[in-house]
């Protein structure tokens, strides 16, 4: 006798698997033991076979539809639409290069406008901050998602395989009653044996019963089958929306941020240089004496102060790519939430047609 059947929880349940695995029970361990414990003329008890995993397999289906209602990840595209509006106030007009005329301001002029975009980006910041932190929560609850998606799965697999035992352990009696004991007990009639047509008129209600419970069970484990590939349709969607997230937002938010900072920066230390050129200019005019050597200095300030660190090319592509990861995470989270929701009223439409049968 071979050693009870086991499915690795990483098995793709589909109808191959389930023919393969149908041709190994007929030497399981757990299938003999079924078909020796039956009493083949109870037949309450062959009503009942297989009750115990056909009933479980019904919690089961709606454990999944309850998991798809109660999740906590359903609000991503709020989170979305509020990163988004803080981003639309990124302006690119704020770090670009002023003219030479507006150098000719004194410090005071220079130093309070900077400030006030500074105050403005730092604002932007903090408001981020408190997006990135719910963003990753999303993340964590999606991650949570998937793990409890593989222990639904792998519950998936058990109540299969002990759903595909009792099929099998009962067409293995089918098989016994039909080549069997039908046979002999018609032999005995056909001997006259009044007896032996009592016992065949309750051995043929024993066929139609068993006939009727492998269907009824046969159908719980297409549940079982047809459940396990939308589980792993629900993680798949989740994988792809977690690798969205972190390549656009938990990766590129970060970046932005110091870019941003150091954009600012840059700017702040250009007004101070450039403010410098002109009061060396004006002290420049008062010195005559010195004038070509202050002239030669304001040059090498200058030369030295030089552009920006931070391109505007490259604040705006960072821009464009946290827009682009933001429009593909709300395509994806919709596309999910349209699979999950056509999911869930297919299996409880699935659902409910396999308890009538059961209970039917």
């Amino acid at each position: 006798m071979n050693n009870p059947v086991v499915l690795d929880p990483k098995t793709e349940l589909n109808e191959q698997t389930a023919q393969d695995v149908r041709l190994q029970l007929r030497q399981d361990a757990d299938v003999q033991r079924i078909y020796n414990a039956v009493d083949i003329k109870d037949q309450l008890e062959l009503i009942e076979l297989g009750k115990e995993p056909s009933m479980e397999i019904s919690r089961f289906a709606d454990q999944i539809l309850h998991t798809m209602s109660l999740s906590k990840i359903e609000d991503s595209g709020e989170l979305l639409k509020q990163l988004g509006k803080i981003m639309d106030r990124f302006d690119s007009k704020d770090f670009a290069e002023e003219k030479s005329g507006f150098f000719s301001r004194m410090f005071k002029k220079a130093d309070k406008m900077i400030e006030q975009i500074f105050s403005k980006y730092q604002t932007m910041g903090r408001e981020i901050d408190k997006v990135y932190v719910e963003i990753t929560k999303y993340q964590d609850e999606m991650k949570k998602s998937i793990g409890t998606l593989d222990g639904l799965y792998e519950q998936n697999l058990k109540y299969y395989l002990d759903l595909e035992k009792y099929v099998v352990a009962g067409e293995m009696l089918l098989e016994r009653l039909n080549t069997e004991l039908v046979p002999m007990y018609e032999e005995r009639v056909r001997n006259n044996d009044q007896l032996a047509g009592i016992e065949l008129e309750s051995l043929k209600n024993s066929v139609e019963i068993l006939e009727q419970r492998i269907d009824d069970l046969e159908k719980a484990r297409m549940v079982a089958l047809l459940t396990a590939p939308q589980i792993r349709m629900i993680q798949r969607g989740n994988n792809k929306l977690i690798g969205k997230i972190n390549t656009a937002f938990i990766t590129t938010i970060p970046i932005f941020k110091n870019g941003i900072i150091q954009a600012v920066n840059a700017k702040r230390q250009k007004l101070v240089a450039d403010s410098m050129a002109e009061l060396d200019r004006r002290t420049n005019e008062l010195l005559k004496k010195n004038a070509q050597n202050i002239a030669t200095q304001s040059v090498e300030v200058a030369r030295l102060s030089g552009s920006s660190s931070i391109k505007m090319e490259t604040l705006e592509e960072t821009w464009n790519i946290i827009s682009r990861g933001m429009q593909e995470t709300q395509q994806i989270e919709e596309q999910n939430k349209r699979e999950r929701e056509e999911s869930r009223k297919r299996m409880a439409t699935l659902t409910e047609n396999i308890k009538k049968e059961l209970q039917g």
